[in-house]
């Protein structure tokens, strides 16, 4: 099962928080919307950067994919040929099977 990395971390830094509420008490409640705007802009800008680390994995997985899904069929070719001239039948789905391993594999790696 696969884990979310952003649960486990903690979700706005202590001291930021503590920094707002002391700058909410200083400041009055005239300042109250600019001190909440700031520290909910920090919140927005980190989950933002969040979401593009994550969208930059994403790429960077399913382009390993396609590169492996790729050879995988480059090499498949002459493999079968080799294969059915020199083993058979059981060459054949034997780099079938092979063919179907680098498959998953694929799809499963982390």
């Amino acid at each position: 099962m696969a884990q979310n990395s952003g649960v486990s971390q903690p979700r706005v830094p202590k001291d930021e928080l503590e920094a707002a509420i002391e700058a909410r008490k200083e400041l009055g409640a005239e300042m109250e919307p600019a001190v909440i705007d700031g520290f909910v802009e920090r919140i927005e800008r980190r989950i933002a950067e969040r979401a593009t680390e994550s969208e930059r994995a994403l790429k960077a997985r399913r382009d390993h994919q396609k590169e492996m899904v790729l050879g995988a069929m480059g090499i498949s070719v002459p493999l079968f040929i080799f294969a059915a001239i020199f083993t058979g039948l059981a060459g054949v789905i034997a780099v079938c099977a092979v063919l179907g391993v680098i498959a998953l594999a694929t799809t499963r790696s982390p």
